[in-house]
């Protein structure tokens, strides 16, 4: 899709305004069809809350979390596809199903294989017709179910198991080092920096495994996969901040939910390399399944890299700090 941004109007403008008018986001004071500053202003209240880059622009990741945020659990029916489903019910389904103890993966609000085991698991507990899809009486059960429990779902424990069991030691972990590749000046310096970082967690004894070669391009999701089929036990990537941005380490927060892991080890890393440290929602942290950081500084290379892997051993030599 295009961009839209201050400036454009038409029924698309409009459209935009309406979908932010309903979550609480509005541009009232503004002309409809017209994107101006309330409309911007909207744009970037509505990117923070959603763990977006807040450039007050409507690109494609913006207008699916704005179709997304329109769904409540059964309205719709939800199943897996291809392409896969995406909204809030999606993730009121995976937070519903995690707190019973199905465990649908994190809540990304993407309806995934993770999410199909949970809801065939969930049907065949209640001996209800196992097809894999939610509609009203799955949603009607998880409902009645959810009354008699409050515990913390799956994704929350499988964290805090993450990080009361984490060795004082990196020697034996598998961590997936990413370099991010938007553009060719970060392709190089995210590859030094991702290289650096990864020979000093090597020589420390954990299995390294890098996203992708120097001289390669593949997208973002298609190197978070590669993270899943490695195993990975922790994920580090580097990036260029985009415009607009501040240096900052991010770690998985949206509105549907947090890596308690991932700002843990944020935080770590961020406290070596003098900047700050945030939540986000970009595929690299929302589509990898074990605790991931993305490491944006303006000046990458071998220094940051370093310095990030210090993070990382300090991390394991006193995880309470």
């Amino acid at each position: 899709m295009r961009l839209y941004r201050r400036g454009d109007e038409g029924e698309p403008v409009r459209d935009i305004q309406d979908r932010l008018a309903a979550l609480d986001f509005n541009s009232a004071e503004e002309s409809r069809g017209t994107f101006g500053e309330q409309t911007e202003l909207a744009v970037r209240g509505f990117q923070e809350a959603r763990g977006l880059a807040a450039d007050g622009i409507v690109g494609p990741d913006t207008w699916r979390s704005l179709v997304a945020a329109g769904y409540s659990l059964g309205d719709r029916l939800l199943y897996h596809r291809v392409p896969m489903m995406r909204g809030d019910d999606v993730a009121e389904l995976q937070r519903r199903l995690n707190s019973l103890g199905f465990d649908s993966g994190k809540v990304d609000g993407i309806f995934g294989p993770d999410t199909l085991r949970a809801v065939l698991e969930f049907q065949s507990n209640r001996r209800m017709p196992e097809d894999g899809i939610a509609g009203s009486g799955v949603a009607s059960d998880l409902k009645l179910m959810q009354r008699a429990t409050q515990k913390p779902g799956r994704d929350t424990v499988r964290e805090h198991q993450w990080i009361s069991e984490l060795p004082h030691y990196v020697a034996g972990q598998r961590v997936y080092v990413d370099a991010f590749c938007r553009s060719v000046a970060e392709r190089d310096a995210a590859w030094d920096a991702a290289v650096m970082f990864g020979k000093i967690i090597q020589d420390l004894g954990a299995h390294v495994g890098l996203s992708r070669s120097a001289d390669t391009e593949p997208p973002e999701r298609v190197r978070a996969l590669r993270a899943n089929r490695f195993g990975a036990d922790l994920v580090v990537a580097f990036c260029l901040p985009k415009e607009g941005d501040q240096a900052a380490v991010f770690y998985f927060e949206s509105a549907y939910s947090r890596s308690h892991a991932g700002e843990l080890m944020a935080k770590a890393v961020s406290d070596e390399l003098g900047i700050s440290s945030s939540g986000r929602a970009t595929p690299m942290l929302k589509n990898t399944r074990s605790p991931a950081i993305v490491i944006a500084a303006s000046a990458l290379g071998e220094r940051v890299g370093g310095q990030a892997a210090q993070g990382i051993i300090n991390l394991f030599a006193d995880p309470e700090a």
